[in-house]
């Protein structure tokens, strides 16, 4: 029987091979060779095109296809460029007039202590920060005084103190090991779940934190699943700082469009996971509006995936703790959060710590080793780093725990009622304003607005006239600022000026000599990204 089975099939195959080499025949030797490489080339090529369509949109990228193919015409490129220029002087204001008395090498003969004399003569030069600008400065008071002087005190006892040496700095060893318990103390380290330790580490400063909680969440997953092209998720009012380290890291970056109130889409953050998602972000609060995106939630999609999930505290991370002991009602946003595996926060904003110090903190040990970087094969010997940078400045270390020690918990308490309140009433005094439209619902000290009636950003070029200093925004078109203690004795002059600035725009519509209004608004509507990014990167090239 079997054998029978085995003759009637290898009869079967014989004669399909017949009836295919007769039909084979047909054609040309050299098609059948090609035919199906070209195939597979074309399925390629489309399978490459999909992605790019999925990954960018339809819309972006026919306007990308339809500008790449005006910019071939003789002469198109070139008027762009020129019109790209102009658009770059018009935003330096005549810096490079500046820069030609800049120095380009160093001096034959050294000045001595008469350098401290030539800093103080440029000092002299830039504009009035007291109270004017948005976030920026956020220590109270004058720079001669205060907790201005106690800080700058501290940096100048350690400025010759590096941590990178920890056998020889012990003390700023001390100080950082100490600056990142206090701070997750403060952010739920207490309610963490038994058995895990909240850890972490100082850094450079709030984007530092984000890139380094995105690179061992990155190595992590690739540990713990095996992902090796690693995608996150972020809303679209998420920092631009994971933009950076999606580009450093090549990791695929999804900007999902925020809910009608602004806050992180939760559902529509789920739609976008897949095999290879790494992590999720929220904000406590988000940058743009100062809105709390729903920590709570993400945390229960984060860990019902069995993905990492990052919280951006770093404007939240001094002030919502305290507000919530105030009698605010503040949602959920540490790791007390179920979910939630890295945090990063800021000690120089809210924390009034020198400028340049940040922490990034990692719900546990296991998470946090895949952040450091250990070479053993090195000719210099064997070596290991925790953060990017090797050598540290172990002032700013110290100036962050001079703050902290120095305020304690009842000054930050202090403190946050006092840049809450101010909040509230710069928040009230905009709603007052009919012509202006306070953009959703501030849940801490952001308040964001933009207008129906008027041109915001011709707006914003009144106050800038008047020394403001405000943060433009896009989707929607809005200002905003970012209130700190420098600006809780000047809300009244600023709701002054701002009404002031919002009659001017009315009476006289249109953009004011050397005003930036037009580009902002120009950038807003030019549907060709790409050449925006183009615009960004030659302004900041002509910088320095």
């Amino acid at each position: 029987m079997d054998s029978l089975s085995f003759s009637s099939m290898k009869s079967m195959l014989i004669e399909a091979r017949g009836s295919l080499n007769s039909r084979l025949s047909e054609f040309e030797p050299l098609a059948l060779v090609f035919t199906p490489l070209i195939t597979l080339f074309l399925a390629q090529v489309i399978g490459s095109v999909l992605g790019v369509v999925h990954e960018k949109g339809l819309k972006a990228c026919l306007v990308g296809f339809i500008m790449g193919f005006f910019k071939k015409i003789p002469g198109v490129q070139s008027y762009i460029d020129a019109e790209k220029q102009k658009v770059v002087d018009q935003l330096q204001s005549g810096g490079n007039s500046k820069k030609n008395n800049w120095a380009k090498e160093l001096p034959v003969r050294g000045l001595g202590v008469q350098v401290l004399e030539k800093m103080e003569s440029e000092k002299r030069n830039d504009p009035t920060w007291q109270g004017k600008c948005s976030g920026t400065v956020y220590i109270g008071g004058s720079e001669s005084e205060g907790h201005f002087t106690l800080i700058n005190q501290a940096c100048s006892m350690f400025a010759h103190t590096n941590p990178l040496h920890i056998d020889v700095f012990q003390s700023v060893v001390r100080f950082e090991s100490e600056v990142v318990a206090m701070t997750a103390a403060l952010l739920g380290s207490k309610e963490a779940v038994s058995g895990e330790e909240i850890c972490g580490n100082m850094t450079s400063g709030g984007t530092e934190s984000i890139v380094l909680a995105v690179k061992s969440s990155r190595d992590y997953m690739k540990y713990k699943k095996g992902i090796k092209r690693p995608e996150m998720i972020i809303p679209e009012s998420g920092h631009s700082a994971y933009d950076k380290a999606a580009q450093y890291f090549n990791i695929k970056l999804w900007r999902v469009l925020v809910g009608k109130d602004f806050r992180a889409d939760v559902k529509a953050m789920r739609r976008h996971i897949n095999r290879n998602t790494i992590m999720i972000v929220g904000s406590a609060p988000g940058f743009p509006h100062g809105i709390i995106d729903p920590i709570e939630e993400l945390g229960q999609l984060a860990f019902s995936y069995g993905i990492c999930f990052h919280v951006d505290l770093c404007l939240g991370g001094f002030v919502l703790p305290f507000a919530r002991k105030l009698g605010y009602q503040i949602p959920a946003f540490d790791f007390s959060v179920k979910g939630v595996t890295s945090i990063s926060v800021d000690v120089h904003k809210y924390g009034l710590a020198p400028k340049g110090t940040s922490t990034v903190l990692y719900r546990n040990h296991e998470i946090r080793k895949h952040q450091f970087v250990a070479v053993t094969e090195w000719s210099g010997g064997l070596y290991v780093s925790p953060t990017i940078a090797g050598s540290r400045p172990g002032s700013l270390v110290a100036g962050a725990w001079a703050a902290m020690m120095s305020l304690g918990e009842e000054g930050y308490l202090e403190n946050t009622g006092k840049i809450m309140e101010a909040s509230k009433r710069l928040e009230e005094g905009v709603r007052g304003i009919s012509e202006l439209f306070v953009v959703g619902k501030p849940d801490m000290t952001i308040v964001a607005f933009g207008s129906k009636a008027l041109d915001i950003f011709e707006v914003n070029d009144i106050m800038s006239s008047k020394g403001w200093h405000l943060n433009a925004l896009q989707r929607p078109n809005s200002i905003h600022i970012c209130v700190t203690l420098q600006h809780v004795p000047v809300v009244d002059d600023f709701l002054q000026d701002l009404r002031e600035a919002v009659e001017t725009v009315k009476a006289n519509p249109g953009p004011i000599t050397g005003g930036l209004a037009p580009i902002y608004g120009a950038a807003g509507k030019m549907p060709d990204r790409g050449m925006v990014n183009e615009l960004l990167v030659s302004f900041m090239d002509s910088q320095y």
